[in-house]
């Protein structure tokens, strides 16, 4: 696949989403001046362009694209060239309202704001494959071509009658037969076998609850219908410009799609870093959560990644929309610069005047360039800059790995389960964020990776487990691993289908556990106390030990005795099984209790609350994610890449500070 080297030139990569097609062409000059003061050297080119290239059926309009791309090139800034079909223009819609997706309801999703299109419709994929096909001729070669970037955050769902032909096409691929589909569905519950294969549908409406299988076989094909426009938009323009990446911006930690497949079709992996309505910076979870979203694109790609957009400022979809205050934006790019980016970029360049996004924040505010926010732009620019030698630079070999899955993700989301209050991204959240407090180093992988590498693999809930994954986890534990596994994980398989006695054998028997009698759920706000003082909630479980060491029991509750936190040692190795999930920082110690045990050091030892330390090639990343001063103890003296000076045995970060720290020579 092609790499990144040829478009960064020995340059961490900075700019972001550029919409001249906004403004009057005058602007054009302004905004390639103001991009090279601000140290911008990649330019996101044409993502929402469809209708200016194509005003009309079959029309061309490429001048002002031309005029673009050639003044960015003279300006020494390279181009990350887009494809426009994330948003088709009203015209196909009109003439063609099978590109259109409808919701479940079988109501029309009509244009009128982007992503409007059904990923099944051919329709669709042809007006694409044409557009793509004549803007990869043009620039193909252009020399500011530096990266392809296909469609934009795909993730758009129909359930249309094409797409039903097409599910169809997709379960005849996966389950062969109609034996072998009712078998998968359990269609015997409730009347719903099948006789014929046109009888399938999408999960659309029902009188009450659907099958929950077809629904978790929709969510897959779904994913692999957008991968399907994806890789024929890709194999267009990688024909027309051999040796140039391609990549499409993912939304992190998107149920919509499953990334570790999207990932291996990609030569770049990218995202977008938008932390949820609820989180922004004045939430202590937000640099956790970008912490987290690095960790699972930086292991999605193997190493190197980009962010693709992140907010200079404030962002427009949260009800109240607070400016980001000065040092967070500097603080959260350098975090995506430690944890592996090779680039940082934003939406957008230039702030709309007009459309849904006009107060979205951009690195040129509406204030313009006399701005303190363009200010910051120009200084994280500079940051930048002299941070380049870290390029292709790996972050250092972490050793624990967080357990993720998309299938188990869309599992856990049906309805019908013990509790709607188990969130599986609030886990999958919450553990990391745990082992991010104590500076633990972390990857994501996929349940059935290979595990050998790491020392730790901690699986927070995996509801659904297929046998590929339970061999891996047995194989890992008995090599001499530690496995920390949360409560409900391993009760079904690939299709949903509950495991003999509610949890898969081959973990039972790893976790060493005799029978988990019932699950227990805690009504909300409901809390526990366990017999070592430990807070715990969301969930029980009675169960009984085999030949497990019981850490912690129930203290008080309807399961008082029984075991809480247990831990089998098998071969060389150890499981631990949380039937619980505690506190936050309880939740903290344990980890770092059994990170201990396996082995696994923090990246620095005995940093302040609020500090975080990452090691990417020679380099210490330490971030002040607090508003007071701290002071931190360097085991050598180091030389900050950002200033220049030397700290010969400690260092006093500024609130919200930062610091890339090199041994001094």
């Amino acid at each position: 696949m092609p790499g990144l080297d040829d478009a960064l030139r020995g340059r961490l990569l900075f700019g972001g989403d550029y919409n001249p097609e906004q403004w009057p062409e005058d602007v054009l000059d302004e905004d390639v001046r103001l991009m090279r003061e601000a140290g911008v050297n990649l330019a996101t080119v044409g993502v929402f362009s469809w209708a200016t290239l194509e005003p009309r059926p079959g029309a061309r309009e490429f001048g002002w694209l031309d005029r673009v791309m050639d003044a960015l090139d003279a300006a020494g800034i390279g181009v990350c060239l887009a494809t426009p079909t994330a948003s088709p223009p009203p015209w196909l819609g009109a003439r063609h309202p099978e590109t259109l997706p409808r919701d479940e309801h079988g109501g029309v999703v009509w244009y009128g704001s982007r992503n409007h299109f059904c990923a099944s419709s051919a329709a669709y994929r042809e007006h694409a494959a044409r557009i793509t096909t004549d803007l990869a001729r043009r620039y193909g070669d252009h020399p500011a071509l530096r990266l392809w970037h296909v469609n934009n955050e795909y993730g758009t769902a129909c359930w249309c009658d094409e797409t039903a032909a097409h599910f169809r096409r997709w379960l005849r691929a996966r389950h062969h037969d109609l034996a072998g589909l009712n078998a998968a569905w359990g269609t015997a519950f409730w009347s719903q076998r099948y006789d014929s294969w046109d009888e399938i549908l999408p999960p659309r409406r029902a009188q009450y609850l659907g099958n929950p299988t077809q629904a978790l076989d929709f969510r897959r094909f779904t994913s692999d219908a957008l991968l399907e426009c994806y890789q024929a938009e890709r194999d267009i323009v990688a024909a027309h410009s051999p040796g140039v990446p391609v990549t499409s911006n993912q939304m992190p930690l998107f149920p919509g799609l499953d990334g570790w497949r999207w990932a291996e079709e990609q030569d770049v992996v990218s995202v977008d870093v938008y932390p949820d309505p609820a989180v922004d910076w004045r939430d202590p979870a937000g640099p956790a959560h970008g912490a987290l979203v690095a960790d699972l694109t930086r292991s999605q790609a193997g190493g190197r990644w980009l962010l693709m957009e992140q907010a200079a400022s404030a962002v427009n979809f949260r009800p109240v929309n607070v400016p980001k205050p000065p040092g967070v934006l500097r603080q959260w790019s350098l975090q995506a610069v430690a944890r592996g980016a090779d680039g940082v970029c934003f939406f957008q360049w230039r702030a709309s005047r007009q459309g849904s996004e006009k107060y979205h924040s951009a690195m040129l505010p509406h204030a313009g360039p006399a701005s303190r926010g363009f200010a910051r732009v120009r200084e994280l620019g500079a940051d930048l800059e002299r941070l380049s030698g870290l390029v292709g630079t790996p972050v250092a070999d972490a050793g624990i790995a967080v357990l993720h899955d998309w299938p188990a993700w869309w599992a856990g989301q049906q309805p019908g389960r013990p509790s709607a209050s188990v969130d599986y991204r609030e886990l999958l959240s919450g553990w990391h964020h745990a082992l991010w407090r104590r500076n633990l180093p972390t990857d994501l992988a996929r349940p059935d990776a290979d595990l050998g590498r790491y020392r730790m693999v901690v699986a927070p809930h995996l509801p659904l487990l297929d046998d590929a994954a339970l061999a891996r986890l047995v194989d890992f534990v008995h090599g001499g691993g530690t496995l920390v596994c949360g409560f409900f994980t391993g009760v079904t398989d690939a299709d949903d289908r509950v495991r003999p006695g509610g949890l898969a054998p081959a973990l039972r028997s790893l976790l060493g556990l005799a029978t988990v009698h019932e699950w227990w759920p805690l009504p909300d706000g409901a809390a526990l106390t366990l017999d070592d003082g430990t807070r715990a909630g969301l969930w029980s479980e009675d169960v009984d030990v085999a030949d497990a060491e019981v850490l912690a029991r129930y203290a008080d509750g309807e399961l008082a005795g029984g075991p809480a936190v247990t831990r089998a040692r098998r071969g060389a190795g150890s499981a631990w099984y949380l039937t619980t999930l505690p506190r936050p920082e309880a939740l903290a110690a344990l980890l770092a209790r059994a990170a201990e045990a396996a082995g696994v050091a923090p990246t620095l030892p005995g940093l302040p609350d609020g500090v975080e330390a990452v090691r990417r090639g020679p380099a210490l990343f330490l971030l002040n994610h607090t508003t007071e001063p701290v002071t931190v103890l360097l085991p050598s003296p180091r030389t900050d890449l950002l200033t220049g000076r030397v700290h010969q045995d400690g260092i006093t970060l500024a609130r919200r500070g930062a610091a890339v720290l090199t041994p001094t020579k």
